[in-house]
């Protein structure tokens, strides 16, 4: 999991209390899409540490949590073909089907 801040001293402070209590802890900078100015990427603190306990220190270093995305659902077999309607609903005009 990794928590996001814009000023790097509040990254590193992170990284402390975590290595502190016993968690792997990182800082490294974080490059956002469009991002053209390197003195303006936010610091990203890579842990170990647990969800809830990382959110508290976001909370209190005005950062973010970013938990990644979500696992794409893996299904077994194929998925079973669609119902689609064989021509568009008629709304105004019910009495043309």
């Amino acid at each position: 999991m990794r928590a996001i801040f814009f000023e790097e001293d509040d990254a590193r402070a992170v990284v402390a209390r975590l290595r502190a209590d016993g968690f792997e802890a990182r800082v490294e900078r974080e490059r956002l899409a469009g991002e053209d100015d390197d003195e303006d990427h936010p610091w990203a603190v890579v842990s170990d540490a647990p969800g809830f306990m990382l959110e508290v220190l976001v909370d209190t270093h005005d950062g973010w949590l970013d938990e990644g995305e979500p696992e794409a659902a893996e299904h077994i077999g194929p998925l079973p073909p669609l119902d689609l309607p064989k021509a568009p609903k008629r709304i105004k005009r019910p009495d043309l089907d």
